[in-house]
């Protein structure tokens, strides 16, 4: 709804309505989201009754009509809170019931809405803080579905849910998995340096799924091997590669778990960098940076091999620990290569573990960070979770049959004797 299409009474009675630090911009959104879902629900329920139209009864009465609206109720939306009636229907056919999908009954606040929550309290704020930041975001109706004590209840029901998710029985094959530790700093007390262990995998359909979020002691292999193991004893079947920063005890783990052996290890491109980049004057790094670039999308191995030699003829000379550090792990640097081209892009970096949590990284002294461990081991299988239904499928995915089979690649073609492999698996027509 445009304001200049507002009549005078309508925007006189907006600006009535909005009230405090509420703007009339905020009240017409807030209206026409309204207006937007009575519309949507209307629809929905004509819809249902018409597919039923010509069903009636014995008596010729038609078994499917509308029955009104539904007592009014309050939905916590992105842009406040709005009343809705919801459209009432009458269905008398056996085991047949009308609800709505838009606004399924009982709910009270939106998805996205849930999903918020969990972030504001791994960015630092208690459970008391809520409803002063949320009056901000969604106008002062919120606070009367966002009360302390229904904060309390959903993170009690969030900790039950991860809970039982870690216990879950897992049937798919896994061709990758990302690891990663995420250090989100404790008020209440915890040691300082547990941390959350992160592990997200590519199933054999392409999908990326999230396989863990636990709580760990700095990231040790100790803390990542009671992860494997019971990934492992609930069905984890050894993934082809893992990808993760060079620092993660999540190697020697993997180096010990029996259900593990044979997983080839890939170390993320954007860790190394920065950590090459650190041991260079900064006038230098936009210039090395570049260069290391050139390393990592090298179309083949013995062009990565080149680009790395003039790297090192470069800056050996000045910096030796730069070039030590890049030619560290070199091996595990370029296990990409040896899979298919069109996965390198996902496979050279643990980019979408650090892009979920990038904002959550930054702490301050201010809110000195989540209250718990446990609540935040849980607010973050939330986070994941949710971030879990954007997350797109790998490209190439069709390639993952060959590569759960064991099909040889270099330089990110098949091989010409495993295509002939896999021509002769055809049965003949």
């Amino acid at each position: 709804m445009h304001p200049k299409l507002l009549t005078a009474t309508v925007r006189n009675s907006l600006v009535q309505a909005s009230t405090g630090h509420e703007s009339l911009l905020d009240e017409i959104a807030r209206q026409g989201a309204r207006r937007m879902l009575i519309e949507a629900l209307q629809l929905e329920s004509a819809d249902y009754v018409a597919q039923a139209r010509g069903l009636r009864d014995e008596a010729g009465l038609a078994l499917v009509v509308r029955n009104g609206k539904a007592k009014p109720r309050q939905v916590t939306v992105g842009c406040g809170t709005l009343e809705v009636e919801a459209p009432r229907v009458r269905d008398r056919r056996v085991g047949s019931r009308f609800t709505s999908a838009i606004l399924p009954p009982y709910l009270r606040r939106s998805p996205k809405v849930e999903t918020l929550l969990p972030i504001l309290y791994l960015k630092g704020l208690s459970t008391s803080d809520f409803q002063s930041a949320l009056v901000g975001l969604l106008g002062e109706e919120a606070t009367a579905g966002l009360s302390p004590s229904v904060i309390v209840s959903l993170k009690r029901v969030w900790e039950r849910e991860h809970a039982d998710w870690k216990t879950r029985a897992i049937t798919e094959r896994f061709a990758y998995v990302f690891a990663d530790g995420i250090h989100l700093s404790i008020r209440l007390g915890e040691d300082k340096r547990m941390c959350l262990l992160v592990l997200i995998g590519v199933a054999e359909n392409g999908e990326k799924k999230l396989l863990a979020v636990e709580a760990g002691f700095r990231e040790s292999a100790d803390s990542w091997k009671t992860i494997m193991n019971s990934l492992t004893n609930r069905g984890l079947q050894a993934p082809v590669l893992a990808v993760g920063d060079g620092a993660l005890g999540f190697w020697a783990a993997l180096r010990e778990c029996a259900g593990w052996r044979g997983t080839r290890e890939q170390r993320c491109w954007v860790h190394k960098i920065a950590n090459v980049l650190n041991d260079l004057p900064k006038r230098l790094q936009p210039t090395a940076k570049k260069k290391l670039h050139e390393i990592m999308r090298s179309a083949t191995l013995a062009d990565a091999v080149q680009e790395k030699r003039n790297f090192v003829h470069e800056f050996h000379a000045k910096y030796p620990k730069a070039v030590e550090k890049l030619e560290k792990d070199w091996k595990e640097l370029t296990a990409f290569f040896s899979l298919p081209a069109l996965h390198w892009m996902s496979l050279r970096t643990t980019n979408i573990i650090e892009s979920t949590f990038a904002t959550l990284r930054l702490r301050t002294n201010v809110t000195k960070g989540a209250g718990s461990l446990k609540a935040a081991e849980s607010m973050a299988f939330k986070l994941l979770q949710d971030a879990e239904k954007s997350w797109n499928k790998i490209r190439g995915f069709k390639e993952i049959e060959n590569v759960l089979k064991g099909v040889a690649y270099a330089d990110g073609v098949m091989l010409p004797d495993a295509a002939s492999d896999r021509q002769s698996e055809v049965p003949a027509a």
